[in-house]
């Protein structure tokens, strides 16, 4: 599976979970910390924890594991690292106040 292919998996787990203003970064020429973000909003603490967890069993499922995750605990922004591809799931103040699109302003979105 390419790394495109894995944000899009990501992306599909989300939108099974009902995840919220889903996007793909492509991040690719811009920084080498990843090829891809995903990020995505949840409703509340639950919300993101399930979509976490829908992403972390759909991408073991496809044989990619989890390097490294934060923020289980807190449930306002969880991070979840699969190497090139990074998911950034927030509540709707965090997703707002940290504003990564922004951030990435130059980065392409994928549709």
């Amino acid at each position: 599976m390419d790394v495109l292919q894995a944000a899009k998996t990501v992306q599909a787990a989300l939108e099974d979970k009902l995840g919220e203003d889903i996007k793909i970064l492509d991040l690719q020429g811009l920084s080498n910390i990843a090829d891809y973000f995903v990020i995505a909003s949840g409703k509340n603490v639950n919300h993101l924890r399930a979509m976490a967890n829908e992403v972390e069993q759909k991408m073991y499922q496809a044989g990619i594991k989890l390097h490294h995750s934060e923020g289980y605990s807190s449930g306002t922004w969880i991070l979840l690292d699969f190497g090139q591809v990074l998911v950034h799931l927030f509540n709707k103040e965090e997703r707002n106040f940290y504003s990564l699109e922004h951030v990435w302003g130059d980065a392409k979105s994928v549709e």
